[in-house]
């Protein structure tokens, strides 16, 4: 896994941001070789977990990706009601922050579904191999059709 983005991830976690690593990275974590640009996590969107993720990003200039303006992130109990994913950039790469994962639920559902494993002194939720196959397979893109290919293929190798 990129090192930059274990340190985006290492913050979130010493912040105790409440969430779950999911699409490429965790499909990387499972032994997939699909490249990707961001990360992608699955976290609880109660205002107060919001608003530690927002401190947790607040010296790495966060601004919306998807909006025309790029407007820096700028989170308070009120708008956080209204919020289902963000879309961020940071100064150390991309987040994609939602509430839920297709073909899963929502997050405490996708929670139930996690392992936690090891990376760089630091513990990770991460989305285990058949949810993340499980989604792959609702979100059906032609990159989930190649993710869920190898992750197959990787559960097979396993069971011989």
């Amino acid at each position: 896994m990129n090192q930059t983005y274990i340190d985006l991830l290492t913050r979130l976690v010493k912040a105790e941001v409440r969430f779950v690593l999911i699409g490429g990275y965790a499909c990387i974590v499972h032994g997939g070789t699909l490249s990707t640009v961001d990360v992608d996590v699955c976290c609880d969107f109660t205002p107060d977990n919001l608003l530690r993720l927002q401190r947790a990003l607040a010296d790495l200039n966060p601004v919306h990706r998807m909006t025309p303006q790029r407007l820096p992130l700028s989170l308070t109990s009120e708008n956080c009601k209204k919020l289902k994913n963000l879309y961020l950039d940071t100064d150390l790469g991309q987040l994609d922050c939602i509430s839920e994962v297709q073909g899963l639920g929502d997050f405490s559902q996708v929670e139930q579904m996690c392992e936690t494993i090891e990376a760089e002194q630091t513990r990770l939720k991460v989305l285990n191999r058949d949810a993340l196959i499980q989604s792959k397979k609702a979100m059906g893109r032609p990159r989930d059709r190649e993710a869920v290919r190898q992750l197959e293929a990787i559960k097979e190798m396993e069971t011989e």
